[in-house]
């Protein structure tokens, strides 16, 4: 797992990605931009072409990492582009699109050859978009629509940009270094050692703004004070906690570890950083963590917020935890929100029931990975149970 940083339709992005992920699957798996078709998936169909630094590249084959520092416009990204929007109209006055799957490759396509022919010359239109594959209108209206918009443009005056802007010859994006020295995108914030790391670390901890949030408390019989103090004590909190373990020796405002989880044959260690935020003056603090799983190519983000409130007059507390995340890749499509909320009240509970025994004195129970097969079924049990007592009116 790496970490990228690249502007997306103008927005700044930075998120961990698996070196073998392809373009089109990082930007409609996890920024949800699916605007970008998937045809083919080798490179032949054009219909996942978008925009890499301002040239058309085909997402499919091109890998998300390689465009690590460059600018991607995806076709939602040129909902006020001029050229887009004469060519949108004259793809429907023309009858250019059927079923439109092939649609947002094409107006890219069509997008180029409008900026950079001199001419609406039809066979340059037909060479130019013989890349795009449409199973439906059989590019008659296509290639008409291209023309008129070409030749509108010139009759206004509008002249050719020779090359559509292009410098060079190699790969879209390969100029990324001189694009990142000019104008300083995206990758600024990102560490080239951090960049390259195989698995994050705490430096490669950013805020996030999660898919899933949900609320969580416990108490244990323990001053507020004192509970605050162990949480600074991260090897004791990590002893709480099912399935974690620490991999480097923690410090008060990060830490390194992984999380075993098993979700039927799926076994899964999640291995990453956290960042870590307290205010003694509110006993309240924040945990941000990133982690990822070779084996099963998922990764995940977590944001858990805690506040401990006074009990019985200050001899018990109360934990309040918000705690938001985000999960992608083949874990993602297992477990489900009711899975993982299950996941986090057993998780919950067991970390309590830990934290009051190790507050105590007393030695936590030994922990054993997070088994989410079991709460899988005790999901179906419940369903099950209440289909029943709704089926005979109970």
């Amino acid at each position: 797992m790496t970490t990228i940083g690249l502007t997306v339709n103008g927005r700044a992005v930075n998120e961990p990605v698996d070196p073998r992920t392809h373009l089109a699957d990082f930007l409609r798996d996890q920024l949800d931009l699916t605007g970008t078709h998937l045809g083919c998936e080798h490179g032949v169909c054009g219909a996942c072409t978008l925009l890499v630094d301002d040239m058309p590249a085909r997402s499919c084959i091109t890998f998300a990492a390689s465009c690590d520092g460059a600018r991607v416009t995806t076709i939602e990204g040129l909902d006020d582009d001029e050229i887009a929007t004469e060519l949108r109209a004259a793809f429907s006055r023309e009858h250019a699109l059927q079923c439109g799957y092939c649609t947002p490759g094409m107006l890219i396509s069509a997008r180029d050859l409008v900026l950079r022919l001199e001419t609406s010359d039809e066979r340059a239109i037909r060479v130019g978009m013989s890349g795009n594959l449409c199973r439906c209108t059989g590019y008659v209206g296509i290639v008409r629509a291209i023309r008129s918009v070409i030749d509108a443009r010139r009759s206004r005056g509008i002249a050719p940009v020779p090359g559509a802007g292009r410098q060079q010859l190699g790969p879209v994006g390969a100029g990324n270094t001189a694009l990142l020295k000019s104008t300083g995108v995206a990758r600024q914030a990102i560490p080239e050692s951090q960049a390259q790391s195989e698995h994050p670390t705490t430096s490669a901890v950013p805020d996030f703004v999660p898919d899933k949030n949900f609320n969580e408390h416990f108490t244990v019989a323990f001053p507020p004070e004192q509970v605050f103090a162990m949480f600074d004590d991260l090897a004791r909190v990590a002893a709480c906690l099912p399935g974690a373990t620490l991999t480097a020796i923690p410090a008060p405002d990060r830490a390194e570890g992984l999380i075993s989880v098993r979700l039927g044959p799926i076994a899964a260690n999640f291995r990453g950083a956290v960042r870590i935020e307290r205010d003694l003056t509110t006993l309240a603090g924040r945990i941000i963590g990133i982690g990822n799983d070779q084996r099963s190519r998922s990764s995940t983000q977590g944001d858990i917020r805690y506040r401990l409130l006074p009990l019985e007059g200050g001899a018990s507390t109360r934990v309040e935890l918000s705690i938001g995340y985000s999960l992608r890749g083949v874990l993602a499509q297992i477990a489900r929100e009711g899975l993982v909320r299950d996941l986090a009240k057993r998780l919950t509970a067991e970390f309590a029931r830990n934290l009051g025994a190790s507050l105590s004195g007393a030695a936590p129970e030994q922990q054993k990975p997070l088994n989410g097969l079991m709460l899988a079924v005790g999901l179906l049990k419940k369903a099950l149970s209440r289909a029943f007592r709704r089926d005979h009116g109970a």
